[in-house]
């Protein structure tokens, strides 16, 4: 008796599994350009928190999760690792603003927070280089805007304006990649390219 071999069947069958970057790279984006409008005195702080703790927390962790089911460790990385750090960030934002010392920052306890990620985001920024151009300009922004945060929070350059905009380029860059994703499944077609790999 032959064995029939269903393998091309069921994928047909199978329906096709989204991008779990498209939420990644949507919740990173958003959450980074709301602190930046609150870090040029735009919007008090309470957006960002919300949109911290919800989209760039939660929605990126979950993300970053299901990246992992697609053996992207890159995608893995960072989109959990930057979720985490945007419920981090919030959670401290509540705790400096509740009034409660044993939470509150100072700005060399900050300093130092942000400098454990400009090391985290300085090799991604790394591996962004066998990625795409889109993705190595886009940590190159974020790489410097975390520099730009450290030297600022800890009093040695007053840059803060500077790295407000640069981390609001590396926002719309962000959204650039995850447009890229979603116009070339909706129209068949890469729409918004993101260049080869640099290595």
């Amino acid at each position: 008796m032959a064995v029939t071999d269903t393998t091309a069947e069921h994928s047909q069958l199978a329906p096709a599994l989204g991008n779990p970057a498209v939420v990644g790279l949507a919740g990173f984006g958003m959450t980074t350009m709301e602190l930046q409008f609150h870090n040029l005195g735009w919007i008090g702080v309470a957006p960002v928190i919300w949109i911290g703790f919800v989209f760039g927390g939660v929605a990126q962790l979950i993300a970053g999760f299901q990246e992992q089911k697609t053996g992207n460790n890159f995608g893995f990385c960072a989109f959990s690792g930057y979720g985490a750090f945007w419920i981090a960030l919030c959670a401290y934002l509540l705790g400096s603003t509740s009034g409660d010392g044993m939470l509150k920052l100072t700005d060399h306890d900050l300093g130092f927070l942000l400098f454990g990620w400009t090391l985290f985001t300085a090799g991604l920024w790394i591996a962004s280089f066998k990625i795409s151009k889109a993705m190595w300009f886009t940590f190159l922004t974020l790489l410097l805007g975390f520099i730009g945060l450290d030297l600022t929070v800890w009093g040695i350059a007053n840059v803060g304006t500077l790295a407000a905009w640069d981390l609001i380029v590396c926002a719309l860059a962000a959204w650039y990649m995850m447009f890229h994703v979603v116009f070339l499944n909706t129209f068949g077609r890469d729409v918004l390219p993101v260049g080869k790999p640099l290595a």
